[in-house]
């Protein structure tokens, strides 16, 4: 891989990891505030809603100019949403509650996230050749998998009571800090790795892309969206490798909570000992995509989808599992299946969006299916929580429901296939 390759891979992580720690800390900060228990996965919606919600808008944006410095702009978002959350006290809305604060400010992080992504992988497709996506694919994947698994442990260890004690045990003389809680200490921490993100966006690579701005116009943006979205739900490939991905990033989104809720109810974890497991599925994961990257070439990628529908019937074993001894193999199972399984997944998707429409378009076009998915499966959880449904149903309504879909996706494909001649897919090889 070039040099540069490299720069994105740490922009990526540093990013990434502030993201994972911040969802621990602002869950801290409402437990703090005495929230209501449902109100916590509507973190996870608030922040994602950024993304359905200007999905028309940031593939523009993306394309319009070098992708380092889109990442630089979107990262720089990203910090003010943390500083208005650290600084949650001194803009409470008169009337309203006071978590709302932390919601209205976690949105303001996802805005800068959902601008970013598609500047972060459209970058692969104008970078790398395409034999190398699948590798390049692999690697970050595993990156960021990696920054969840450290970034979730670091926002645990940050509000666990020996480190947030000595944080706050820390006095400049003459200066109030602000920071007065385990979770503003957390949060004042997590604005630094930000700020080292946007370090290293300063010296992405300029790939020697020409990039315009197509048009200005809200209405001309939003139709060729539409088109754009059009285009990947009829392609052969393309609506099998977007299929699969909308249906992994809801189930992942809704896992991280699952993981929690079932870790406090099953084994009497607290918060900060639940994400270590969080970290643990992530671990599979990692182990998962880099085994990917290896030994599955772009234009076999579909035949991943088998290992989709055995993830979700695995993950119902969750509900057998009493032990810490058991937890954390079948943990690392899950998550391996799931790297394994949305690693080549998404190199197909981003080499047929690439194709179709340009690279910045179609990661947009990817993550508005993707979370609109995330923003249905966590409202849907969110629900059983406040009608207080037992945990585990959740585990095995979510388990049958992930196969269910993963065996009408492979009726698809196989549709696909006996209907007529399918797009060709180049292989690992540099032709």
């Amino acid at each position: 891989m070039p040099f540069g390759f490299y720069i994105i891979m740490a922009a990526q992580f540093f990013s990434s990891l502030a993201d994972n720690a911040l969802l621990v800390a602002a869950i801290a900060l409402l437990v703090q505030m005495q929230s209501p228990e449902w109100m916590t996965p509507l973190l996870k919606f608030f922040f994602t809603i950024s993304y359905v919600a200007f999905a028309a808008f940031v593939g523009a944006f993306a394309d319009s100019m070098r992708k380092g410095r889109v990442m630089f702009i979107t990262n720089t978002v990203k910090i003010v949403g943390c500083a208005l959350m650290f600084f949650h006290e001194l803009w409470e809305i008169p009337g309203a509650p006071e978590y709302l604060t932390v919601l209205l400010a976690y949105t303001v992080v996802g805005l800068g996230a959902a601008a970013y992504s598609p500047a972060k992988y459209g970058i692969l497709t104008e970078y790398l050749p395409h034999h190398k996506l699948v590798v390049a694919n692999g690697w970050i994947e595993g990156l960021t998998v990696s920054s969840i698994i450290l970034g979730t442990v670091l926002g645990g260890a940050l509000i666990s009571q020996k480190v947030s004690g000595a944080l706050l045990g820390i006095d400049i003389p003459n200066i109030d800090t602000g920071v007065d809680t385990p979770a503003e200490a957390a949060i004042a921490i997590i604005m630094v790795f930000y700020g080292i993100a946007a370090a290293f966006n300063l010296y992405i690579p300029d790939t020697g892309v020409d990039h315009r701005v197509p048009s200005k116009n809200p209405v001309y943006l939003i139709r060729e969206f539409a088109h754009c979205v059009k285009l990947l739900w009829t392609d052969k490939l393309g609506q099998i490798s977007l299929a699969t991905t909308t249906l992994f990033w809801g189930a992942g989104a809704t896992l991280q909570f699952i993981v929690l809720k079932w870790a406090e109810v099953t084994l009497g974890y607290t918060l900060s000992q639940s994400t270590l497991l969080q970290g643990i599925c992530a671990i599979g994961i990692a182990a998962g995509s880099v085994i990917a990257a290896k030994t599955v070439p772009l234009n076999r990628a579909v035949n991943v989808v088998p290992v989709g529908i055995a993830m979700g019937l695995i993950v119902i074993a969750m509900n057998f599992a009493t032990s810490i001894s058991v937890a954390i193999p079948l943990l690392i199972l899950i998550g391996g299946l799931a790297g394994f399984f949305v690693v080549p997944m998404n190199a197909l998707l981003q080499h047929r969006g690439h194709i179709l429409m340009g690279a910045g378009h179609s990661i947009a076009v990817q993550n508005f299916n993707e979370n609109l998915s995330i923003l249905a499966m966590i409202g849907l959880y969110a629900t059983l929580i406040w009608l207080d449904l037992s945990i585990y149903w959740v585990i095995t309504l979510f388990g049958l429901f992930v196969s269910g879909s993963m065996v009408l996706v492979r009726r698809r494909h196989l549709h696909n296939v006996a209907s007529g001649p399918m797009p060709v897919v180049p292989g690992n090889s540099g032709h």
